[in-house]
């Protein structure tokens, strides 16, 4: 009998990549999503009903309820990198996390994968790495057999991450490098996070771990910056910045993020994160244990960023 699973925020960059994965293993998909709009486009990622949308907040238990309604199997992908308005990181990676696996309780589903972030700790000086910690918590709490999945900082097609800086690289004339950007991150490939995901739901083996995924290298953040701007073929030197100065600027980004639809380039919170190494710790479980070879940056990236060179795919290194 096919199965199916419940995608709570799966027309993200990495959702989608995740519903794609599932419907090649056969699953049969409800993606809930708040915007129904933006998850139509899915359908044909599978076969004919194979894919199906709905609407919900996942704020509101009633839609949580609905969503998994009939449902075998979970997987939480829902996030947010700022705060704005009713989107607090408590309320989307704890308070909703927690009423997805309560809901998942109800249903007798112990089927359940939770995407949260490498880094996470309930005692974290950022807000954002407490509150994904804290989710963890309270969602073994719940379903004991639940899969914690921890990626590193993501990247692909769509990105927020290079693509970010690659934007930055072109708007400012040099690059801060907060505290000398000496931070350690260790970049993951969208597509090795989605295929984990398919290789850990329904995964008897997997119920009840907790995998850090992170890709085959370790970057210095002043190596990536640097990187971006050799891939962009417009290079930037890089200026030191103080962290209370970034703090400042943060502060900009959080009011930015506040009162406008934009995005900031950088937060209060987000400079926290900058300065606190980002790597897969040493003897955790991640994505060789589940048979997935990490894809490297510089096999992927490149097919995304040419865009930003002044000739497009045209350009040619000096």
């Amino acid at each position: 009998m096919v199965q199916l699973v419940t995608v709570f925020g799966g027309s993200g960059f990495v959702g989608k990549q995740v519903v794609r994965a599932l419907a090649k293993q056969g699953w049969r998909i409800r993606v809930a999503v708040r915007r129904a709009v933006e998850a139509y486009d899915l359908k044909p990622a599978g076969d004919v009903g194979q894919i199906q949308v709905t609407r919900c907040d996942i704020r509101k238990e009633s839609d949580i309820a609905r969503a998994l309604e009939g449902a075998d199997a979970c997987v939480n992908l829902v996030g947010v990198m700022y705060q704005k308005g009713g989107q607090s990181f408590d309320a989307i990676h704890r308070h909703a996390a927690s009423n997805i696996a309560a809901a998942c309780v109800a249903r007798g589903i112990r089927n359940l994968v939770q995407i949260s972030a490498l880094g996470a700790k309930p005692d974290s000086s950022s807000s954002y790495y407490a509150s994904k910690g804290r989710g963890e918590e309270i969602v073994r709490r719940h379903v004991p057999d639940a899969v914690i999945l921890r990626p590193s900082v993501i990247f692909g097609n769509g990105d927020s991450f290079f693509t970010l800086l690659a934007y930055q690289v072109k708007m400012f004339p040099v690059l801060p490098a907060i505290d000398g950007a000496n931070t350690k991150f260790q970049p993951v490939y969208v597509a090795d996070v989605a295929a984990a995901v398919a290789r850990t739901l329904g995964n008897e083996k997997a119920y009840g771990q907790t995998y850090e995924l992170g890709g085959p290298e370790v970057f210095a953040f002043k190596d990536l910056l640097r990187y971006v701007g050799n891939e962009v073929m417009n290079p930037r030197p890089l200026v030191y910045l103080p962290g209370f100065a970034a703090s400042l600027i943060g502060v900009g980004g959080d009011i930015l993020g506040a009162i406008t639809p934009l995005t900031p380039f950088l937060t209060s919170d987000q400079v926290l994160m900058l300065q606190t190494d980002n790597t897969v710790s040493k003897g955790a479980k991640g994505l060789r244990d589940l048979d997935i070879a990490p894809t490297a940056v510089e096999s992927i990236v490149p097919t995304y960023l040419w865009r930003f060179r002044k000739n497009g795919q045209f350009a040619v290194p000096a």
